[in-house]
């Protein structure tokens, strides 16, 4: 048609990216408006999966966010179609290491640890006899996988208290007239009445006194950074250590799971309102809950094949099994919460569509999972993952897993970006797939490092390497398109930024290269645009973040009710809630 010298005004390309990256090397030279369609596999609409990512107009896009449609003279088609072959070598080699992999040994080390546990109770017990004061009873330490056992295996690290020290630690709470540690909780759990039951070995009565507040107990003691929180607080911890209180909860969210006898709150009549929840993260999950338990009718729309939300993709087996997020959904569906898988919402339906679906009120609880990264050179290479991705391919399906096929790469030198607990999770999960020389690398120091302290801990157990105050600028890559290092400055502190901390200053000619061959970004994420971008008259900050009342989350939208990271930023699991 352009031999003869036909006018064509725009062409349209859909089919196998070689093909539509032929047709615009045909149309280019010629001025014609060609539009291509990438269509995406896997449409999460954040680009957590990666498989979409492309570079459009020097540009990250995601095909499930910001297409699939795009101008395909923008398009970096060599760097796609590199893109699209980074597993083709990698998925047979991780078949044979998954056929040879040794079983776990993590039960054997389970029961000898928990021998060990009870003959320190034994040669405790003397303090108790001997009317020591509470405060100067020792703080226990949860048992847990040892170091060199952990970093072959997925299972949980800690193994939970036993019964005895569950018991033992409550009795160092000294039940405070005026506990602040009620008031350091973000959803103001009564702390001193659970720990109270605990002590008087009323365990179901604990779980159930933790839940008047909190409806995802289990998966809170694991994950909420309660050293900055309750425990922070805690007047038992002016003089001692203060009391466990994470780990006190864990235990009888987990005691109630296990013995079978998880309490179903007598739920009030039908009130006859329909509420809608878009997603099914800790905002999603107790929203629906707190909703359920008034009587509404309640349907969660969940983008994903799984529902948790961050609990599923974002954090690993090793820190939050995903059973444990499963039976927090499975208390949801017994309250008579609907759950709706692969739903899209400002995809498949926007939210006017579900206010017109005889819905009374939407509720939105979207995240924010949009992956950010630092737009330095070489960030387009092969091995250079978000850490959302890296962390939802191993999480979420399981790559980790030799019965699954989703592919992940397995380096042995690798460079995480970032000093949050996603940058740790990123780091401990790469030692666990072989990594060898896994470095943190943090502009700040030690001292300003976001993540929680347990996890930093546990990442030096392991064997992380940190390289605190120093930062990318550039990464390297060889003829191949693929990660053969990094370029890296030091840095030093000045004086402190908006945050707080102090802000990190580049050092001139301190640059060095670091030998790596698979890089992680982790430097946060942004709001979820999906729902914003479909939705009229839904008012948003200048980040993209939703804007909605901090006490009653009324959006700009009649109907509509927002809460969590999208209207927050990225934040802690208990914060969202």
């Amino acid at each position: 048609m352009i031999d003869n010298k036909r006018k064509i005004d725009i062409v349209f390309a859909v089919g196998p990216v070689p093909l539509m990256a032929a047709v615009c090397k045909v149309t280019k030279p010629y001025n014609i408006k060609t539009i291509v369609s990438l269509n995406p596999i896997m449409v999460d609409a954040t680009g957590m999966c990666g498989a979409c990512r492309v570079q459009v107009g020097g540009r990250t896009k995601f095909a499930c966010v910001d297409g699939p449609e795009f101008d395909g003279h923008q398009v970096d088609f060599d760097t796609l179609m590199k893109r699209l072959r980074i597993y083709t070598d990698s998925e047979t080699e991780e078949g044979k290491k998954g056929a040879q992999a040794e079983p776990c040994k993590m039960d054997e080390e389970k029961t000898e640890t928990y021998k060990k546990v009870e003959e320190e109770l034994m040669s405790q017990q003397t303090v108790l006899k001997e009317g020591e004061k509470r405060i100067k009873i020792p703080r226990q330490i949860m048992p847990q996988q040892s170091a060199k056992s952990r970093i072959e295996n997925f299972g949980e690290v800690p193994f939970g208290y036993t019964v005895e020290q569950a018991q033992r630690e409550a009795t160092r709470c000294i039940q405070c007239k005026k506990p602040l540690c009620y008031e350091g909780c973000p959803v103001n759990i009564d702390i001193p009445a659970f720990i109270k039951l605990i002590g008087e070995g009323d365990f179901i009565g604990a779980a159930r006194k933790i839940k008047e507040t909190n409806g995802l107990p289990a998966v809170c003691g694991r994950v909420c950074p309660q050293e900055d929180q309750c425990e922070k607080v805690c007047i038992v911890g002016k003089k001692s250590d203060p009391v466990c209180i994470g780990n006190l909860e864990r235990f009888v969210a987990d005691y109630e799971r296990e013995h079978g006898d998880e309490y179903i709150p007598e739920i009030p009549e039908k009130t006859g309102h329909k509420i809608a929840v878009v997603g099914s993260g800790p905002a999603g999950l107790t929203v629906a809950g707190d909703l359920a338990k008034m009587g509404h009718e309640v349907i969660i729309f969940e983008t994903l094949h799984k529902a948790g939300g961050v609990l599923v993709y974002g954090i690993p087996e090793f820190r939050l099994p995903k059973d444990i997020v499963q039976s927090e959904v499975d208390y949801l569906i017994k309250l008579g919460v609907k759950v709706e898988l692969n739903s899209v919402i400002g995809k498949i339906e926007t939210v006017d569509e579900l206010l017109n679906d005889g819905f009374d009120a939407v509720f939105l609880g979207t995240g924010a999972g949009l992956p950010m990264f630092m737009r330095i050179p070489g960030e387009n290479l092969n091995g250079v993952y978000s850490a959302n991705e890296y962390l939802t391919r191993i999480n979420l399906m399981k790559a980790y897993d030799p019965d699954y096929e989703t592919p992940v790469l397995r380096k042995k030198k690798v460079a995480v970006l970032g000093g949050g607990n996603v940058a740790m999770d990123s780091a401990r999960t790469a030692l666990r797939l072989g990594g060898e020389d896994v470095y943190v690398v943090y502009r700040r120091s030690r001292k300003e490092m976001p993540a929680r302290i347990d996890e930093v801990h546990h990442g030096e157990e392991e064997g992380l390497i940190f390289k605190f105050l120093m930062n990318p600028i550039r990464i390297l890559g060889d003829d191949k398109g693929w990660v053969k290092g990094m370029e890296c400055i030091r840095m030093e502190l000045g004086e402190p930024d908006q945050s707080g901390r102090r802000r990190p200053i580049p050092i001139a000619g301190s640059e060095t290269i670091l030998d790596v061959e698979c890089v992680i970004v982790a430097i946060g994420n942004g709001p979820n645009p999906l729902i914003p971008t479909t939705t009229p008259g839904l008012e948003t900050s200048k980040r993209g973040n939703i804007v909605a009342d901090e006490e009653t989350g009324v959006t700009s939208k009649k109907g509509v009710f927002a809460g969590g990271d999208i209207v927050t930023g990225a934040a802690t699991v208990i914060l969202a809630m």
